[in-house]
């Protein structure tokens, strides 16, 4: 696809002339969204568009998952996001010739999402065939306060002349079926038509719409009503079924207005009959309708500053980056804010990437993320990790395991995935969903039991025992297994899981250790505890002692070597080359040794870290999204702040730029979390797993100052690094906390803060290659 050319600018993304050829990007990155609900960035009047969708966090269909030969455990049923109704689209005539952007030069056409205000604002101005000037401005928001609640104020005005002006604005189903990589007829049949309509009323400025998906039984209402200021008509008729149309008509005098305001609510249960869940759509809609436009618009930047007041970074060197940095952030927090009871998938609501489907991504990157910035935020999204503990214990019964092995692909915990390799043997998922559990607990002081991490900790330190194998020599392994690299599957010994592993035992012994009475209750003897920690530290890894290196797994550096400079053009490998052809090749996906050399430092020394990411970096292609922002934060590791930067950038840019070529499905959750994980523990250094709050700030040689804020136990902490060296400030908190920096104890107070000069990296090797064409992208 084609990127949107996007104006820098510290606090806006503006584009300056709407492309079509860039429609399908632009309309992810100006998805709005709450958690709950999310809208795509499509133009009013519906034509042009790449893809329209509106979508509720946890409204799904099933469809049957097809297998050329059966097999015992293979996940029955897929699942996908679908889109509900759709309020967005409004469409314009004037003087009888309908709004297309095709068929018009415009004098002006611009789109700009304010990151401090959450409204996203079009500007059109075009003369019409009849000779008249005419300007369109159109304004969205998707509240952050009413979560069910979005709004539109649309806005046209005749500019030298008269105009007949006639606006249809529309709430309609189904526009969108998902699209889901199938040639099995029954996938088409479940999600081309999911919605059963149930009721479509209209009343004189609005209506109402209800429907239940199919098969799986969800409910979902919308309803829409309008304020109209500047018109002498005004009509609502349900044109079908799944349609209500607000018809508007005026005659408007030179310099004359029109305007809309829109009210659009949107409510789901699997449980409300249909009459109350209709009286809760009306219920927000009125909510929002009281509130009017400027009371949601004043709401949304209180929202806003309050987020901006925990998580704003300040760049200084990198313009570009410093606006990505801001947009990431703001995505991330839009993206979460009001999410309850539902799964965040790998492209939010901003598209149907993936399914709509959730990953270990969440767990890894953006649940990290929100720990340190809006620890309340992570809490929501391991609730609803934690809620689908029971089915991930049945999928430990199916393949005869102990304890609870959770989806690695899922709406609603249930595993989905039909290609076993990459899903059921990435038995690491566990290992990761279990450290988010406790690393939130560790940032913020709360209780494992209160979050259910110590109850997922016990069933994944289950589930480890039930898979290790002890060999004669004492060794702990895990055979059988595939790592975050996609392109090395079902292999012994993968050094990130068993390290994984290895905490996540400990971790379940320490907590048990810390809370008798719950373990007790858990069914958690002594003896228990006892094996956890001697598996844990029998754990078996791998080591290349003639490369001094860790292969990634058993036998890895044996493999035969990639031929990167003949298949420059063969990327995603995935795509040119069959599975039997790279399995058991040195090319890796995404980062996966090095990942380890990250959430596993203990386990490598400053010696074995460079040498291992020196080795993996020329093998690594990155043809997963979420791969820069770990290779940015181990090249700081590593003392290569420059290489860290460039890779940051790869990440904090990965939808700006659309550098995967598919942001146009959705944007990149992972990198999104990621990026600000990139910054804050690469450059800055910082690491939150031990007692005390870590800094190793690093300044590469391009940027002047890195300044982020990070919230710890309880505190909100200002890090400013520039030149001269590197202040801490309690923003916000009654009592001192320490911070390692460098390894020096400072103390930070209210009133007092803390002061560290700047060192200057000192790599052990000189910085490392990547594959030819596979350099940092940004």
């Amino acid at each position: 696809m084609v990127a949107p050319r996007i104006d820098v600018d510290p606090w806006r993304i503006r584009e300056a002339s709407v492309a079509l050829d860039a429609m399908g990007v632009s309309e992810s990155v100006f998805s709005l969204s709450n958690g709950y609900l999310g809208i795509r960035g499509t133009l009013d009047e519906i034509e042009p568009h790449g893809f329209r969708g509106t979508f509720l966090a946890g409204v799904f269909e099933t469809h049957p998952l097809s297998y050329p030969e059966p097999g015992y455990g293979l996940p029955e049923e897929g699942q996908a996001m679908i889109a509900v109704a759709d309020g967005t689209p409004i469409r314009l005539a004037v003087d009888g010739e309908p709004l297309d952007v095709r068929t018009i030069d415009p004098v002006t056409h611009r789109r700009t999402l304010d990151l401090r205000t959450g409204v996203l604002e079009r500007h059109l101005v075009w003369r019409t065939a009849s000779g008249t000037t005419m300007e369109l401005r159109s304004e969205r928001l998707v509240s952050l306060r009413e979560r069910s609640v979005s709004v539109i104020r649309y806005r046209v005005r005749a500019l030298d002349g008269t105009a007949h002006v006639t606006v249809r604005s529309e709430l309609v189903l189904g526009a969108s079926p998902p699209e889901v990589d199938s040639d099995d007829p029954r996938v088409a049949e479940a999600l081309d038509d999911p919605f059963e309509v149930l009721e479509v009323s209209n009343d004189d400025t609005g209506g109402v719409l209800s429907a239940v998906t199919r098969r799986t039984g969800i409910r979902v209402g919308a309803a829409a009503q309008h304020l109209v200021t500047g018109a002498t008509d005004v009509r609502t008729e349900s044109v079908s079924e799944d349609h209500v149309v607000t018809t508007v008509v005026t005659e408007l005098e030179e310099g004359e207005p029109l305007e809309l305001v829109k009210v659009i609510g949107h409510v789901w249960s699997r449980d409300t009959g249909n009459d109350s869940l209709l009286e809760s759509a009306r219920t927000v809609v009125d909510s929002g309708v009281d509130k009017g436009w400027d009371a949601l618009v004043a709401d949304q930047r209180e929202a806003l500053d309050q987020w901006w007041t925990c998580a704003d970074v300040e760049v200084e060197g990198d313009a570009e980056l410093q606006q990505a940095m801001r947009y990431n952030l703001f995505v991330l927090h839009t993206s979460t804010a009001c999410i309850s009871r539902a799964p965040l998938g790998a492209k939010g609501l901003t598209g149907l990437g993936y399914s709509g489907h959730t990953f270990w991504d969440i767990e890894g990157f953006v649940a990290p993320a929100l720990t340190l910035l809006h620890p309340d935020a992570a809490a929501r999204l391991l609730a609803w990790r934690a809620s689908t503990l029971d089915a991930a214990r049945e999928r430990a019964g199916v393949l005869d395991l102990k304890g609870a092995t959770f989806a690695w692909r899922t709406i609603d915990g249930h595993e989905t995935s039909a290609y076993w390799p990459a899903s059921t043997a990435a038995m690491h998922v566990n290992a990761d969903v279990s450290r988010a559990l406790w690393l939130h607990s560790h940032v913020t002081g709360a209780s494992l039991v209160g979050t259910r991490g110590l109850e997922i900790l016990v069933e994944t330190a289950r589930l480890w025992m039930s898979m290790g194998h002890d060999d004669e020599a004492g060794g702990w392994h895990l055979f059988g297994m595939t790592g975050p690299d996609e392109y090395t599957g079902v292999v012994d010994d993968n050094v990130f899981t068993n390290l994984m592993a290895r905490r996540n035992l400990v971790r379940a012994a320490d907590a048990c250790a810390a809370e008798p009475e719950e373990a007790a209750r858990l069914g958690v003897v002594d003896d228990d505890v006892a094996a956890w920690r001697a598996a844990a530290a029998a754990v078996h890894v791998p080591w290349d002692p003639d490369r001094r290196v860790h292969p990634m797994n058993t036998n890895f550096t044996t493999y035969r070597e990639w031929r990167f400079e003949d298949k420059q053009d063969s990327y995603p490998v995935q795509d040119h080359q069959h599975y039997a052809k790279f399995y058991r090749r040195q090319v890796v996906k995404q980062a996966d040794l090095v990942l380890a050399l990250w959430w596993c430092r203990e386990d490598f020394t400053d010696e074995e870290v460079a040498r291992d990411l020196d080795y993996y970096e020329a093998r690594t292609v990155r043809d997963s999204s979420l791969s820069a922002s770990v290779q940015a934060v181990v090249c700081a590791r590593a003392q290569h702040p420059d290489l860290a930067l460039r890779y940051l950038r790869e990440s904090t840019l990965v939808d700006l730029r659309d550098l995967q070529g598919d942001t146009d499905k959705g944007l990149h959750l992972a990198s999104v979390g990621g990026s600000w994980l990139a910054l804050a523990c690469g450059l800055g250094g910082l690491r939150e797993d031990h007692e005390e709050l870590e800094l190793a700030p690093l300044l590469p040689s391009r940027l002047t100052r890195i300044r982020f804020r990070v919230t710890w136990r309880g505190r909100l902490l200002l890090v400013d690094t520039t030149r001269s060296g590197t202040t801490i400030t309690m923003l916000r908190g009654d009592a001192p906390v320490d911070v390692i920096v460098d390894g020096a104890r400072l103390r930070v107070g209210p009133d007092a803060p803390a002061e560290a000069g700047l060192r200057q990296p000192d790599p052990l090797l000189p910085e490392p290659s990547q594959p030819a064409g596979r350099a940092p992208n940004a």
